[in-house]
Formats: structure tokens, sequence, C-alpha cells
């Protein structure tokens, strides 16, 4: 009986041999006498997981799955209340740091000057009077007209009067000078505080809209209206319109055939005489499946090398994950190989 497997086993080889070598998937000869290259792979479009960068509850999901949007059509929004009030507060405290800085720029009040000045003046009078009651007192003193104590309460009256002046005086001379420098700059910066609050009031309200970033497919819908969402959680997952990429593989045998920049067609099971147009955009320079260090000539035939071909706009009719057939022209030069 093993006797007649073998033969059996030997046929199943031989087919599956010729089946790979005819469907060439990994490009390991040219099609069409050498002209041009036969690759396989599969449709890479990009995705993009929306959320919202603030939290909140969920108010309104304007989109489904399936959908069509545009960049910046408007996806879902938040409750918006917390955010208004918060930019009622900050408009508030830059009004209040405002009308602070406007105050320490235009300084003192001529009324203000002018009060000091007549307080001051009051000081000087009531000095004087303090001055000339203690002179009264002292000279009475030898006579023993008035005690010692009346003496020193004299002294005492005039050096308050004394110091009464003084502090008047110098409360004159600040009103007079104006606002200190620093006063105003640490005002200023009081002000610009308060006005970046705002701003980030203001973005914290622009950021409870959720916006598409780029034309797409909504792929899925992932929170419903009342839901409480934070800035980590996903709302929607949206498919990009372009740019749309192929991933393929290539053999090392052929990889000095191939770079950057070469036009290719791409052709679809759905619709085979339909092809679609792009670019190699990128040669991974490390092979995929990478063997054992020490490679012979027949395993350094086993690599393969990741490609992205970037197609160009206005292809449709490609899906996530569609299987496509790669066909790269070569030039005289690229069909001898390198």
């Amino acid at each position: 009986m093993k006797h007649k497997a073998l033969p059996l086993i030997a046929l199943a080889l031989a087919a599956g041999a010729a089946a790979f070598w005819w469907t060439d998937p990994l490009g390991w000869r040219s099609g069409d006498g050498g002209t041009q290259l036969t690759l396989y792979g599969n449709v890479d479009i990009r995705q993009v997981q929306l959320g919202f960068r603030v939290s909140g509850r969920l108010i309104e999901a304007l989109v489904d799955e399936g959908d069509k949007v545009k960049a910046g059509q408007k996806l879902a929004s938040l409750d918006t209340q917390p955010y208004q009030d918060q930019i009622a507060i900050a408009q508030a405290q830059v009004a209040s740091a405002r009308a602070t800085l406007d105050k320490l720029v235009t300084g003192p009040r001529q009324a203000e000057i002018d009060q000091a000045r007549a307080n001051h003046a009051e000081r000087v009078a009531d000095q004087q009077n303090a001055e000339l009651a203690f002179e009264r007192t002292a000279r009475l003193r030898p006579g023993g007209a008035v005690s010692e104590a009346a003496l020193d309460q004299a002294k005492a009256a005039r050096d308050m009067a004394v110091a009464r002046t003084q502090s008047a005086q110098e409360a004159l001379r600040l009103l007079e000078e104006g606002t200190r420098p620093e006063d105003i700059a640490a005002a200023r910066a009081n002000l610009q505080a308060s006005e970046s609050s705002l701003a980030s009031a203001q973005t914290s309200l622009k950021d409870a809209t959720l916006v598409a970033p780029a034309d797409g497919v909504i792929l899925s819908r992932v929170r419903e209206p009342g839901a409480i969402v934070s800035p980590s959680d996903i709302v929607y997952v949206l498919s990009l319109a372009n740019p749309v990429w192929v991933r393929a593989y290539i053999a090392e045998p052929n990889l000095g055939r191939i770079h950057t920049g070469m036009r290719v067609q791409v052709f679809t099971d759905s619709a085979p005489d339909k092809p679609y147009n792009g670019t190699i955009g990128f040669i991974s320079p490390v092979a995929e499946f990478t063997p054992k260090s020490v490679e012979t000539p027949e395993l350094r035939t086993d690599l393969v090398y990741r490609l992205r071909i970037v197609i160009d706009q206005g292809s449709n009719g490609l899906r996530q994950g569609m299987p496509v057939t790669v066909r790269i022209p070569l030039g005289k030069d690229d069909a001898g190989g390198s």
C-alpha cells in the first residue's frame, strides 16, 4: 500500500508546484516574455479612530455606519453648557484683570493727589502746633508751673506729629511718582494668564463638536447619544477616501527590477477590465520573513519584501482588504534583472 501511495503523493506535489509556478504569487517570474512583473496583494485603506479631545455627555450623533462624509462635516457633539459656563467665568476674569491693568497704567487720579496734598498740609499744621505746645511747656517747666509728666506728654505729641507729617509726605510722593513698573508688569502678566484661560475655554467649547478630518466613509459608530465619553473613547471609525494603498510582496530575485516611483496597474476580480493606476511608494529594506542567519543561494530566493503602492485618487471601487493583482511594466534594463 505504501508503494502505491508514493506515486499519488509525488503527483500531488508536482501539481502544487505547477500551480504555485503558474500563479506566481511572489513575482518570481515575469509575465509577457519578461516585459512585466505580476504581483498579488490586498487593498490597505487607511482608517482613523475619531473621538473628542474633551469629556462630556454625548447629545447627538449625526451620521451612521456606511455614511459618506466630507472633511469638516459635523459628526457629533457634546453638551456644551459646562464649557459655556467656563467661558463666562474666564471672560469675567479677563475683564477684571484688564481693568486692574488700566488702573495701574493710568496711575492715581488728580483728585487723589490733591487729597494727599491736603492731608500732608494738615499734618504739617498739626506738627507746628505740637512743636509750639512743647516749647511753651519746656519754658514753664523750670519754674515749676508744669510737671515733668506734662513736659513728657508734650514731647511725645510733638514726635507723633512729626511722624505723621513724614508719613503723609511719603504717601504724597508715591502718588506723584505714579505706579511702579513692576506692578504694571505683574498686572499685564495676570491679564495674559486670564486671556489664556479664556482661549483654553473657547478651545474646549470648539472641541465639544466632532468633525470629519477628511473625506471618507463611516465604518462603525461606537457611542450613542446620552453616553458619557472621555478623551480616550472612540466615537466613530472613519475609512479615509484617500490615500488608498495596496500592500504586496515581491521575491528577492526580482527586487532589483523595481524602484520607488514606478507606475503600476492594479486589477480586481470584480472589475478585471478596469485597471487602477498607482505608483510604488515604498519598498521595505528588510525581508518580511528572515531565514536563518547564513543563507545559501537557494534560501536567498525565499526572501520576500513588502511593497506599498499608492493608488491615484478617484479609485472608488477599492475596498478594505480586497485582493488585487498588480502588474508592473518593465523596461529593457528592468526586464533583464539586476
